[in-house]
């Protein structure tokens, strides 16, 4: 009994040591991240501007509910002297209502941030802060694309340098050269290719063979923006895919690929019945940090496109430093945080059953 107890004792005290080992490290993490958070917590729900005697105000909500203030409404079709609806001559399609004689102005005005048509019907999307709520939308989908595109062609860009040939060493090197690029670097370089005049080296191609007519406004149409970020992520970012994904293929056991072609099994069965459940791990753990980088895209949205569009991160350093509002911004970075963090506990529960299995 005395022997179990002074077990249970020696226990106790080692666990005691252990807290106390670990404080420092606890009141590191309070100095230099729970703080800093709680200060931008706090900062959100008020209307601190940012060097200024303004008095700051304590306003609650008000900034999360100017950025996320939204509505949907039907826009009707405009009907011509007869009473059908009005078909636009040069695309064929009905024209629509303003969306200024739909969307309400009281108690908040709503500004369009978007269209979109469903079941025959067309719908714009308002809200009181259209630049947040369009780059939320935005940011989503340069995420959505971007991740998708960088993990199909950097599986394939690994498995082709993973196979033995000549030159597989200065293969290796040379696919790294994008990703080495400094961003502010690449994103200038393909600036310059997307623009829209003779210099552009994307239209200047695409006239010499024929495919267009005249010079595609990449950054300056807002339907080819968010595409021409997508592309220039995917060039730059793939080969980070492809590095990781080509340290999981090498962690997997040739013997097995040399048994299944012993049973007669293609390669299109092998890569789906052994590369890629031995793979999904590294596949899991890539996805975690590809598309948690990807939400909080800053520079490239911030270089090529500035003002005219924004991701997240971009529209929250264009209010804090341009408009110093450091309320406001402070409420994105919150926004931009808890949809991050949710993202991330969804891929690690993902990830878990990964590891389960």
């Amino acid at each position: 009994m005395s022997k179990h107890k002074g077990i249970s004792d020696l226990a106790k005290r080692e666990e005691r040591l252990a807290y106390w080992l670990l404080l420092p490290t606890f009141i590191i993490l309070l100095v230099i991240a729970f703080y800093p958070l709680g200060s931008v917590f706090y900062n959100s729900l008020t209307n601190k501007v940012f060097a200024s005697d303004q008095p700051v105000e304590f306003v609650g909500l008000e900034n999360y509910s100017r950025l996320l203030s939204m509505t949907i409404r039907r826009l009707p079709p405009v009907l011509d002297a007869s009473g059908n609806p009005e078909v636009n001559p040069e695309t064929g399609e009905p024209v629509y209502a303003r969306s200024l004689d739909v969307l309400p102005r009281e108690p908040r005005r709503y500004r369009e941030a978007m269209q979109f048509s469903f079941l025959g019907n067309r719908y714009v999307v308002g809200a009181t802060d259209r630049d947040f709520v369009r780059g939320i939308f935005d940011t989503l989908r340069f995420t959505v694309f971007s991740v998708v595109l960088e993990t199909v062609l950097g599986l394939g860009i690994a498995m082709v340098v993973n196979t033995k040939f000549t030159g597989r060493g200065a293969m290796r090197a040379v696919m790294l050269v994008p990703w080495a690029i400094p961003t502010a670097v690449s994103s200038r370089m393909w600036q310059w290719m997307f623009q829209s005049t003779r210099v552009g080296f994307f239209n200047v191609v695409f006239q010499g063979l024929g495919l267009i007519e005249s010079p595609i406004p990449f950054l300056t149409e807002q339907t080819w923006q968010v595409p021409a970020m997508i592309a220039i992520d995917v060039w730059k970012t793939t080969p980070f895919m492809a590095l990781l994904l080509l340290a999981g293929l090498q962690l997997i056991p040739g013997d097995i690929y040399e048994a299944a072609d012993v049973d007669g099994a293609s390669k299109l069965r092998q890569f789906f019945t052994i590369t890629l459940p031995l793979l999904r791990p590294t596949l899991a753990v890539a996805l975690v940090f590809r598309t948690l980088d990807a939400l909080r895209v800053f520079d490239l949205f911030q270089i090529v496109l500035a003002q005219s569009r924004y991701s997240m991160a971009s529209f929250t350093y264009y209010q804090l430093t341009n408009n110093r509002a450091m309320g406001y911004s402070s409420a994105s970075s919150v926004i931009i945080f808890i949809l991050i963090f949710v993202f991330a506990v969804v891929y690690i529960q993902l990830l878990g059953g990964v590891d389960a299995e």
